[in-house]
């Protein structure tokens, strides 16, 4: 099916050849998407069926398109003399839809039974969703009692719909609602990972496609998890609304884009251009920190650094589409000069400390909460630099090997990734590689070179290249502080940033100048845009 677009800013308009395939509508809040779609609609006059589990479950205004839930139930009760006038939400009104056709399909058949033709009974909508639901929920059963259907976990224990979860209520109307659209209907639907668990949406959706194979769907959604289960849609991004002449802004994403769907999916909704971050968004030091540094990013917690430095490079590649300068971090780890300078050249802010839990203990950090703790700042300080570099001194073998494998492995990754003639001249090449490299002199350079860092006092050296998370316990600058551990000189310096204020300054442009930029790298550039109205 052709499937004409919204007319754009300058007059045109796209088209879509819907056959075989799914359409994905995504758009930042306020962008225009839910207007888009009303817009596709008004369009498809009578072909189009509304899905909203939110509508449905909490809302108890009509619907009063051609063919929706509450208009086949209004003209249900019209013919029957047992189905009520004021029932109040749609989800209600799908589920005695469904009675009343079950009892319809019982009297056809009964009749017919009576005439002796001795023809089956005819599979109801409500043996249909009797059986997705037993596949999706296999502890839950579905009673027929009467004229009524209950549900129960338990032998002897059975209740009504109202009781169930709103997830198991979402699934029960999403299976109900889509038999009841018409042949070879567009069906848009509003949210469709909404009340339901990411683990179960996609096959949800899957179940729903097939029991209406002749239909089209359209999504509108945020819902990342329900995007990366959808990997066959095809995805219109709405970027813009103008409401004084009712024009769009948008482009139907390019098929194979380099990045995951799922990650370039979370990012079009946003607003400020992105800054991927290492860790966990719930856990991570970094998912708490750098939001709160770097004010004007929306961050995103990746995991791995590999994800990180991918995805600002795909990313950074599509700007066509986004218009948004984003960038990455990443632990400095053991990298040398060289690494850093690509990094950052590859738009990833690589700090001068090794790793997240040095940047906890910057100089300028650990006087801030001392302060603010009511202590003597410096010599708090002082304290607690005589502990990291005595605990560096003691560790300086171990962190000499540790530089010394990683820049081995860097080197071996760059001289093997070559071409060779034949297996024997690899084998030669392989061979020579530890005389070329000489690892006992590198680590031997390594330990030379920290041992100067204790003599000369270096702090700031000793954080650039020292990986120990354990650094702030054992430092001790919690304690030190007026604080009880670890958590609670973390949650000091959070709470800081939060409130603002010069102390919040004081330890957002140590954070800053530690990644090598001003206060002005910090602040993120932002593409014009228009005014926008509401979805």
């Amino acid at each position: 099916m052709k499937l004409h677009l919204p007319p754009r800013h300058d007059g045109s308009r796209g088209s879509i050849d819907t056959e075989g395939r799914r359409l994905i509508i995504i758009g930042a809040n306020g962008s225009g998407k839910t207007r888009f779609a009303e817009r596709l609609i008004g369009e498809l006059a009578g072909r189009s069926f509304r899905i909203s589990a939110l509508n449905a479950l909490y809302r108890c205004e009509h619907d009063p398109s051609a063919g929706s839930i509450d208009e086949l139930y209004k003209s249900a009760a019209a013919q029957s003399s047992f189905m009520r006038d004021d029932i109040e939400t749609q989800f209600e009104r799908l589920f005695m839809l469904l009675i009343y056709d079950e009892m319809l399909n019982l009297f056809a058949h009964k009749i017919a039974d009576a005439s002796g033709e001795g023809v089956p009974i005819k599979e109801s909508r409500l043996d249909k969703v009797v059986s997705e639901w037993q596949e999706v929920f296999p502890d839950s059963k579905i009673l027929r009692e009467g004229s009524r259907i209950l549900f129960s976990r338990q032998v002897g224990d059975s209740y009504s719909s109202m009781k169930l979860s709103d997830g198991e209520k979402a699934v029960l109307y999403y299976f109900g609602a889509v038999l009841y659209a018409p042949e070879k209907a567009v069906v848009f639907v509003d949210n469709p990972g909404m009340f339901l668990h990411p683990s179960i949406t996609g096959m949800i959706w899957d179940r729903v496609q097939m029991l209406r194979p002749d239909c089209t769907f359209i999504y509108t959604t945020h819902d990342v998890e329900f995007l990366s289960s959808r990997s066959d849609n095809l995805v219109v991004w709405v970027r813009d609304y103008d409401a004084s002449d009712a024009t769009w802004d948008y482009v139907v994403l390019p098929a194979g884009s380099a990045i995951s769907e799922d990650l370039y999916m979370t990012l079009v909704g946003v607003r400020k251009p992105v800054l991927f971050i290492e860790g966990d968004a719930r856990h991570s030091i970094d998912a708490k920190l750098y939001p709160l540094v770097f004010k004007d990013y929306t961050v995103r917690s990746l995991g791995s650094c590999n994800k990180v430095i991918e995805a600002t490079r795909t990313f950074n590649d599509l700007s066509t589409f986004h218009h948004l300068d984003s960038h990455g971090i990443v632990d400095r780890d053991r990298r040398d000069a060289k690494e850093v300078k690509y990094l950052r050249d590859k738009k990833i802010f690589v700090p001068d400390v090794a790793e997240i839990e040095n940047i906890l203990m910057l100089e300028e950090v650990i006087r801030t909460v001392a302060h603010r703790q009511g202590r003597n700042e410096t010599r708090v300080f002082q304290h607690v630099k005589k502990a990291i570099l005595g605990q560096f001194k003691q560790d300086i073998k171990q962190q000499a090997l540790l530089h010394t494998r990683h820049r081995v492995k860097r080197i071996i990754e760059y001289r093997v990734d070559g071409r060779f003639p034949n297996i024997a001249r690899l084998e030669e090449h392989i061979a020579n590689l530890v005389h070329e490299i000489m690892p006992r002199a590198m680590y031997e350079n390594f330990c030379r070179e920290f041992h100067s860092y204790v003599a000369e006092d270096d702090y700031g050296s000793v954080l650039r290249v020292y990986n120990q998370k354990s650094m702030v316990p054992a430092s001790n600058v919690a304690g030190l502080c007026g604080l009880a551990n670890k958590d609670a000189y973390i949650k000091t310096i959070i709470d800081i940033l939060k409130r603002n204020g010069d102390d919040a300054a004081r330890i957002r442009r140590a954070i800053i100048h530690c990644f090598g930029i001003d206060e002005e790298e910090a602040t993120a550039p932002r593409p014009e845009q228009k005014v926008i109205k509401n979805d």
